[in-house]
């Protein structure tokens, strides 16, 4: 009885290691030691992006990718797509995801108590300033829409629910005296359906934040360019900037999307981020990887081509993760 009883002990230790892939996953919390920018032991890594016609998604896929690849698959990451920029905050709160991608208004919002997080800071911070978003709003020619104001009545996609273009959507309705919840009919869509209801004429103008190209944008001007157009939403800067100082005056190349003209907006950066408690020494391999493999990341996404080293440490009011501060520093980062 006894030998059996060892034998399937041993069993059930072989079969458990088995169903576990014969792996341990490191722990990601930070021990509050020093940073060596090592990760010692397999640790699997997710990361939040967006919706599957934006960049985040394509983005955040190359750099899973490319972690997983730079450690000899030491960390394993792996990308979902997520509703965007306040989703991916709370979830990264929530422990879903280690690593997300967001706008850095509404990262600011979240660090504050401010806006959708209202009443509660949450504890993020950033491995880095990325590339900027381009605010992105298109209307259909037959809407009779010239301004945002003129967007009462309409239907009008504000992206969607949870996400960053959400965000701004609404504070430019706003800012244009408009109330997203009365004076417009929202379509709270992600940008595919947004996009099919552009072409098909169920909807009106949408906004969209994203980086250039947005690959669903591609598409709505390669199905539809004598149908749609961007519109000038630069009149409501002054007001947005009273809002959060991160916004700024940016242009669309007229080549981005083959248009006859460059198209005058409003941008916003991007911010990676973690949680404050994550492993030092992970967050330094991470943001080593994301500078150390930029380039292979501009091949695959042009949008990639905006993530600056001089820029990165440009977060506030994120603070930078300690183990973000080491990897810039080692890369030559401006501090």
């Amino acid at each position: 009885m006894n030998r059996a009883a060892t034998i399937f002990g041993t069993l059930v230790v072989l079969v458990s290691a088995s169903a576990c892939g014969g792996r341990q996953d490191a722990p990601t919390a930070d021990s509050g030691g020093d940073v060596t920018c090592e990760v010692g032991a397999d640790t699997r890594v997710s990361i939040a992006t967006g919706n599957a016609t934006g960049v985040y998604f394509s983005l955040g896929n190359a750099y899973a990718e490319q972690v997983s690849d730079a450690t000899n698959g030491t960390v394993k990451a792996t990308a979902a797509e997520t509703g965007a920029s306040v989703q991916n905050i709370q979830q990264l709160v929530s422990g879903t995801y280690q690593v997300a991608f967001s706008l850095a208004d509404t990262a600011a919002d979240a660090v504050e108590g401010k806006g959708s997080f209202d009443g509660k800071a949450e504890p993020v911070q950033a491995l880095a300033r990325i590339y900027p978003n381009y605010t992105q709003v298109i209307v259909r020619n037959d809407a009779g829409i010239t301004s945002i104001a003129d967007m009462r009545g309409k239907r009008v996609s504000t992206g969607s629910p949870g996400s960053g273009t959400e965000v701004i959507a609404n504070r430019l309705l706003e800012s244009a005296g408009l109330n997203p919840a009365t004076d417009v009919s929202a379509q709270r869509l992600d940008l595919t359906k947004t996009v099919d209801g552009m072409k098909d004429g169920s909807i009106d103008a949408l906004f969209w934040s994203g980086g250039l190209p947005t690959p669903g944008i591609t598409d709505l001007f390669t199905a539809s360019r004598d149908d749609v157009s961007f519109l000038d939403i630069t009149p409501e800067l002054p007001t947005m900037q009273e809002i959060s100082e991160v916004y700024e005056e940016g242009v669309i190349p007229a080549a981005t999307y083959g248009l006859p003209a460059d198209a005058s907006t409003i941008v916003v950066p991007n911010l990676l981020l973690v949680r404050d408690d994550l492993d030092a020494n992970l967050a330094c391999v991470l943001t080593k990887t994301l500078f150390e493999r930029q380039p292979q990341l501009a091949e695959v996404v042009g949008a990639a081509k905006g993530i600056q080293l001089e820029e990165a440490r440009e977060t506030d009011p994120v603070p930078l993760n300690r183990g973000a501060e080491l990897a810039l520093e080692q890369l030559g980062g401006a501090s």
